[in-house]
């Protein structure tokens, strides 16, 4: 089994090899990782083009022009991931608020179900313990007291971006109907996959603060997200799993 992870990267230069290290040292079996860099000034791209010489065949990057946003980014990586081969793929964050301990029990469960979310809001979940409480209310008014209603979905962290989807379930949603340019990609997905049936598992995580950098969620970027919340659910409706080829 081929499980590729994905990661989008914008000024990740310091972040990047120390995710990659880590994810190439866990105990799973043909793990290869895929870093999208969308232009970074600090470097990004060039510390990843090492990468790739350090752990040929292993590591991969795919160099964007310009800042084209994190949606793009992904759907980008799954594209290239389900091309080369790939049996599972998880997404998650260069800054290790995604833990890479976390994806060894997500492949464990991903069998049996459709995408394995690692969640902050089930029971066992955590937020770091640094953030404001602005920053908590935030993020828990975004997925209790707007997102799930407002989509009637069931998933608890509709706004997770740390996630291990099954090849047939990218393969069933049809990426090419996913146009969220920013964080709400996030809500898009999990409302598609929602509408389509998908058996999702929700796993506990703990989302640590970034370690390095800064973090790219500023307040217009939430407001945008929240804005398109009523645009993803007049375009998907109707959604129907995408035809076999």
């Amino acid at each position: 089994m081929t499980t590729i992870v994905v990661i989008p990267t914008y000024n990740e230069a310091n972040n990047l090899p120390l995710i990659t290290a880590d994810l190439l040292a866990l105990p799973v079996q043909d793990l290869r990782v895929l870093t999208v860099d969308d232009d970074s000034p600090d470097g990004t791209g060039k510390v990843a083009d090492e990468l790739v010489k350090k752990y040929p065949g292993r590591f991969e990057v795919i160099h964007r022009k310009g800042k084209l946003g994190l949606g793009t980014a992904y759907v980008t990586g799954f594209k290239w991931a389900l091309q080369h081969g790939a049996d599972n793929v998880v997404q998650m964050d260069a800054d290790f608020s995604h833990s890479p301990n976390y994806i060894p029990k997500m492949l464990e469960k991903i069998g049996s179900y459709d995408v394995v979310v690692g969640s902050r809001y089930v029971p066992g979940g955590e937020l770091d313990t640094k953030w404001s409480w602005w920053r908590r209310f935030l993020s828990w008014w975004a997925n209790t007291i707007w997102t799930r209603p407002v989509l009637g979905v069931h998933t608890r962290d509709a706004t997770a971006g740390f996630k291990c989807w099954q090849r047939s379930a990218l393969e069933r949603i049809g990426l090419d109907r996913i146009t969220s340019n920013g964080y709400v990609f996030q809500v898009e997905m999990a409302y598609v996959s929602e509408k389509l049936g998908f058996r999702i598992l929700e796993i506990p995580i703990y989302f640590e603060d970034r370690r390095i950098g800064q973090s790219k969620m500023s307040v217009p970027v939430k407001v945008e997200a929240a804005l398109r919340v009523f645009e993803i659910r007049w375009r998907h409706h109707s959604v129907k799993p995408m035809p076999k080829a």
